[in-house]
């Protein structure tokens, strides 16, 4: 196993990595502080690793909470529901939540547990490899509004992130393609070697390689980890995580966050943004080139859904977190490893990337 440490001061907490976690119970033993535990999973998870985590939780006798899957379900009705449990079950401020799944089911897992009594523990058990990379560490939480994605939330950090390489193997390479969009942003931002050592080693991440996986998923923490360490709470660097975001989340709020998975959204997003880039001479068109490339690679979009029109997304992307003072920012780049943040682009050529960027049929 191998453990990184998100350094947070007295919010510190373990990011642990390995084969097989979910059947350690010392590694629980360690993380929890209470004897009232609920799990939150959803239908898909809870068949495949709910039995094998609550073996390991044996003495601790915890609760379930199993959702619905989906995008569409990461709603205040669906963490309602969580909160009525809690109350149900008459747990106490002590207590601690456990989110066993994907990046909806950590997020509205988290979200109750900043919200109830205020604030109570949980641990993430991410098992998408997009969860593992991205969603379970640094303790953004939140649901989704109809206008916009995670506009309702919270950063609550989490107390231990367990993350099991081994439950990947379950998932469907859509998902396993999905997970490497965020992995590939980590090159993009601040990580040049890596983003080739991902163009070299990207085939075998698609055949679940498990000493690649180890390694990328490690990276990729580390790097949010750091980047988290130093801004927790997105007042400035932090907001390079969002590469691809700000358009990606557009994508899948005009979509009814159907069709397309949030990977998906923000590789398309973050060759956008690399377009407008090139238009304002930031890159070059053979470093587009090479960013389309490695996205294809790994099976992602690299077209705008058939229906989406560019004043319906420019509509959208201006409801954005990242704004100040109702001016939109956006995270562009100036060479592969170097993200920045900025309001001062050119909104001609935003205007012209939406408009001209190349469609795609709506089936995906």
């Amino acid at each position: 196993m191998r453990e990184l440490i998100v350094n947070l001061g007295e919010r510190s907490y373990p990011i642990c990595i390995g084969s097989e976690l979910l059947s350690s119970g010392k590694i629980f033993s360690d993380l929890i502080k209470s004897s009232q535990i609920m799990i939150v999973t959803n239908t898909t998870v809870a068949a495949l690793y709910l039995e094998r985590l609550t073996g390991s939780l044996g003495k601790f006798n915890p609760v379930s909470v199993v959702i619905p899957d989906g995008e569409a379900y990461k709603t205040l009705e669906t963490m309602n529901n969580i909160i009525t449990n809690l109350l149900d079950n008459r747990f106490s401020r002590d207590c601690c939540l456990i989110a066993l799944g994907g990046g909806v089911v950590g997020d509205i897992t988290g979200f109750a547990a900043a919200c109830y009594q205020r604030g109570v523990s949980f641990i993430q058990i991410p098992t998408t490899l997009l969860a593992q990379v991205d969603a379970s560490v640094g303790g953004k939480t939140g649901v989704n509004h109809p206008l916009g994605k995670n506009m309702i939330g919270a950063f609550h950090q989490p107390a231990g992130v367990v993350i099991d390489i081994s439950v990947l193997d379950t998932l469907s390479d859509r998902e396993m393609s999905a997970g490497l969009a965020e992995i590939i942003k980590y090159g993009l931002i601040r990580d040049e070697e890596f983003f080739a050592w991902l163009e070299k080693n990207i085939g075998a991440l698609l055949e679940r390689d498990r000493n690649c996986l180890i390694h990328a998923v490690e990276r990729s923490c580390r790097n949010k980890a750091e980047v988290v360490s130093m801004d927790e709470r997105e007042g400035g660097i932090r907001a390079i995580l969002n590469l691809g975001h700000t358009f990606g989340h557009a994508i899948e709020t005009k979509l009814n966050y159907k069709k397309w998975l949030h990977g998906e959204a923000v590789a398309t997003g973050m060759l956008m943004a690399a377009e407008l880039s090139c238009r304002m001479n930031w890159l070059d068109k053979e470093t587009v080139q090479r960013i389309k490339l490695l996205l294809e690679k790994a099976n992602l979009p690299v077209k705008l859904p058939a229906s989406l029109n560019g004043d319906g997304l420019m509509d959208t992307m201006v409801i954005d977190k990242k704004s100040r003072q109702g001016r939109m920012r956006l995270v562009l780049l100036k060479g592969i490893g170097e993200a920045c943040v900025t309001a001062d682009y050119d909104h001609d050529a935003l205007q012209k990337v939406l408009d001209t960027f190349p469609r795609e049929s709506d089936s995906h």
